[in-house]
């Protein structure tokens, strides 16, 4: 967190290419606002043009019958201005947000449907930034920041038309100043768009950091680790305190030189409008409609230098969203792919080879057949490929080399959205929503009975521990399902894949979170779940394993043993070991129950539950 991000410059092309659609999108809120604008500002005129006529001729000449044309004049312009103002507010600011609406569904929906190694490489915190920070760029080129940006180039234009014809000596040299400020504006936005373009990966970092740290909480305590948590938060917000401290002293000093610059004119008005005056070249109301004039021009380019910075930060976001934009998604990518039916379940790895990093394979030429309705279990040290093998059935990931088959079709061939309809899954670490229990479990299936969720519930015994609850399946859970104990959200877990009814089943250590009571309760419904199911089993205790109807043996990211409990046993091998292990483990416990067991060596089940690598994680 503490090294400075990469800087990066704007491609343009890209960006471009994405804000020619959104002009596109909402050509007609643009087309209206700039009509509305340009009445706006033509309106904007007539009050500071009627100032010469009123000094000159109507309190100079004593024209008392110009007064009212005057001022009923000034005052339509005036609800004209205010009018116009109103609409453009509601015509192009308030499609201006929508379009950030549209924004933001659009990217969370892309960003959704891409492969799953994109999220293990991609901090939660950049993400959230680019679908709500990024988006927010959007209103300056849909909404009034390209209608200002015209409407002060327009206004420019006839104030310094207007200038000339009132004093073109005066109007030369306030040009010239206006113009090198406009210089000394350009160059200082050069320098501070960066600043703001850091601002946004620094947020995103101290955004993602944060919420990883909230989130484990109960580690940071148990650990003892809220001052190092603390430390790298600090550090974090300092380099962003630094990025916004560095940007509101390049803005102060912009707003030091816009001061000196009015300061620098109002002289100029005051030495050669008053020789003017003298001279008879210049009338008094003459001076004064030059001056409203001079702020008609002066205010617009201020305003254009500033839009100008906002819609290169568009154009930064812009380019962020469509550098995601361009990734494939998974459903892109399925275009061209086959509709894959309902499947008996067959699983078949032939040769099938995979490393998350060029060079260093997790998984070595692995070959099986797991048959429809079977179960296989996975049995193998931490670290042996056991969860790249389940990830891979869930086409979470690609083989480098090989082939999965299910029922005698590539899965490479076949559209994954189909195919994942299929499947179910039990992981160590279920994930729950911030719902009711009712939405949780019927998140497969949203439009599921109350019949259906209860007889699930009570397959995987929540029924009993929901009906204590004083709203029952109203239950809130709360973020990550925190309100529930690990049992009770496991069991949760079960009942939602019980409600799935898929053909192939992922228990990843189903039962690690319950105890022995707990899981005998639910015994059968797991058994219930697994009938007629393909269903693969990670677990640390054998009474799962041993009913398979295979049992894989990985060390090193090969399959180093296969067979059935019985006959594993007999080869006397590495399975053997580790039984033997485990059963002297649960042998000793059971002589001296009243004794605290620490065995040197991890039972190879219980190594199962050791956490694994993020990118490797289910």
């Amino acid at each position: 967190m503490t090294d400075k991000p990469k800087k990066k410059g704007i491609n343009y092309q890209r960006a471009w290419a994405e804000a020619r659609e959104l002009v596109w999108r909402h050509r007609r809120s643009l087309t209206a606002g700039l009509v509305l604008m340009l009445i706006n500002r033509l309106s904007g005129l007539v009050l500071p043009g009627s100032s010469k006529w009123l000094i000159d001729n109507v309190l100079a000449k004593h024209r008392g019958d110009l007064l009212i044309p005057i001022a009923l004049a000034a005052a339509v312009a005036v609800i004209i201005q205010a009018a116009t103002t109103y609409a453009l507010s509601q015509v192009v600011s308030i499609a201006a947000q929508q379009a950030i609406t549209d924004m933001r569904m659009s990217v969370q929906k892309h960003v959704l449907h891409l492969p799953v190694s994109y999220f293990d490489s991609t901090k939660t915190g950049i993400l959230i930034s680019r679908i709500m920070t990024d988006a927010e760029g959007v209103r300056n080129l849909v909404g009034t920041g390209l209608i200002q940006l015209v409407g002060g180039l327009l206004t420019a234009l006839i104030g310094i038309g207007v200038l000339f014809a009132l004093n073109w000596r005066l109007t030369t040299i306030m040009l010239v100043v206006l113009l090198s400020f406009g210089g000394l504006m350009a160059v200082a936005f050069s320098r501070l768009r960066p600043l703001f373009r850091e601002r946004s990966v620094i947020n995103a970092e101290v955004t993602g950091r944060l919420a990883e740290s909230i989130g484990g909480v109960r580690i940071l305590k148990v650990y003892v680790a809220e001052k190092r948590e603390e430390k790298l938060f600090g550090e974090g917000v300092q380099r962003l305190f630094d990025n916004v401290r560095k940007s509101i002293t390049g803005t102060s000093l912009v707003g030091a030189g816009a001061t000196v610059i009015v300061g620098t004119i109002g002289v100029l008005m005051i030495v050669v409008g008053g020789r003017s005056i003298i001279n008879g070249t210049m009338t008094l109301g003459g001076l004064v409609m030059y001056i409203f004039f001079v702020g008609l021009v002066a205010a617009p380019l201020i305003q254009i230098a500033s839009v100008g910075t906002q819609i290169s930060e568009a154009f930064a976001g812009l380019d962020r969203i469509r550098e995601i934009r361009d990734m494939a998604t998974e459903d892109e990518q399925d275009e061209d792919r086959a509709k894959m039916e309902e499947i008996s379940g067959r699983v078949e790895f032939r040769d099938v080879s995979f490393s998350y990093v060029q060079g260093i394979p997790v998984l070595k030429n692995v070959s099986f057949i797991a048959n429809a309705g079977s179960t296989t279990a996975l049995v193998g040290s931490s670290g042996s490929g056991k969860s790249t093998m389940i990830g891979l059935v869930m086409a979470f990931n690609r083989p480098d080399s090989g082939e999965i088959r299910i029922d005698d079709q590539a899965l490479v061939d076949v559209r994954l959205r189909d195919y994942r309809s299929q499947l179910g899954v039990v992981l160590q670490d279920n994930f729950l929503f911030d719902g009711s229990v009712r939405e949780n479990i019927a998140f497969a299936r949203p439009n599921a009975t109350d019949e259906e969720i209860s007889e699930v519930s009570r397959i995987a015994h929540c029924d009993e521990f929901i009906n204590g609850f004083p709203q029952g399946y109203d239950t809130i859970v709360g973020e990550r399902g925190v309100k529930l104990s690990g049992g009770q959200r496991q069991r949760v877990a079960i009942a939602r894949a019980i409600l799935a009814d898929p053909r192939i089943l992922i228990l990843d250590e189903a039962t690690s979170s319950l105890d022995s009571e707990s899981e005998a309760m639910i015994r059968d419904g797991l058994q219930s779940l697994r009938h007629g199911r393909t269903t693969f089993v990670i677990a640390h205790r054998l009474s799962t394993i041993e009913s398979a109807d295979q049992i894989l043996v990985l060390e090193g990211g090969e399959i180093v043993e296969r067979g059935t409990h019985g006959q594993l046993i007999a080869l006397n091998g590495r399975y053997r070991q580790l039984y033997d292990k485990q059963y002297g483990v649960e042998r000793d416990r059971f002589i001296n129950p009243g004794e605290d067991f620490t065995p040197e060596t991890p039972s190879p089940l219980e190594e199962l539950s050791v956490p694994r690598p993020p990118s490797r994680a289910l």
